[in-house]
């Protein structure tokens, strides 16, 4: 056979035997990953220390009534009567006296200019009196009062907490946590949640 030949046949042989244990290999780290390897191979690596986690399995949201009273407050027009400096209209009463002592005075003469004056002056007073009443009456204030109540309340349910059930190992177990974990939850022991694990 020429040298050629042989260097050929000597690399495909070479070739076949690297394939077939290599195939070997995986076949073997396949077995020994899956906890069945065949007797007398080697036991399996002890687990990594690292964190280990627990699937979880439901999460369900712990709810409470929210009551707490609140304040509403709103503003509101008041109308109210002005406060009135002259409580017994001696104003107007004097005003309308002088008016109609006046024009009494215009009318007639001698005693009779007299008699008028007076009657002019008293009708005056007493109209005076009243038409300065009637307008403190009407003489009115406006002005904007806040007004607030305590009412109950009725903001409805809040999220106060989260039960959550995780499956570690085969084994299902419950526990209430302060937020959702997401899909799995850090664990020590394989029983108590350290953490979540998003």
């Amino acid at each position: 056979m020429s040298r050629l030949k042989i260097s050929v046949l000597n690399a495909g042989l070479g070739a076949a035997l690297v394939l077939t244990l290599s195939a070997c290999n995986r076949d073997a780290n396949a077995d020994v990953a899956n906890g069945s390897a065949p007797a007398g191979a080697m036991a399996p690596a002890p687990e990594a220390a690292g964190p280990k986690y627990a699937r979880v399995v439901s999460v369900d949201p712990v709810r409470q009534a929210a009551s707490s009273p609140q304040r509403e407050c709103h503003d509101e027009v008041v109308t109210r009567r002005a406060p009135v400096k002259d409580q017994h209209q001696i104003a107007g009463t004097a005003i309308g006296a002088v008016a109609g002592g006046l024009l009494g005075n215009q009318i007639g003469g001698g005693k009779g200019r007299t008699l008028a004056t007076v009657a002019g002056a008293v009708g005056g007073g007493y109209a005076g009196h009243e038409i300065q009443e009637r307008r403190q009456e009407t003489n009115t204030v406006t002005s904007t009062v806040r007004k607030c109540n305590t009412v109950a309340g009725t903001s409805g349910d809040k999220i106060v907490a989260y039960d959550v059930r995780y499956e570690y190992n085969g084994v299902t177990r419950s526990v209430r946590m302060d937020h959702d974990p997401g899909d799995r939850v850090e664990v020590q022991e394989g029983v108590s949640v350290v953490s979540d694990a998003r």
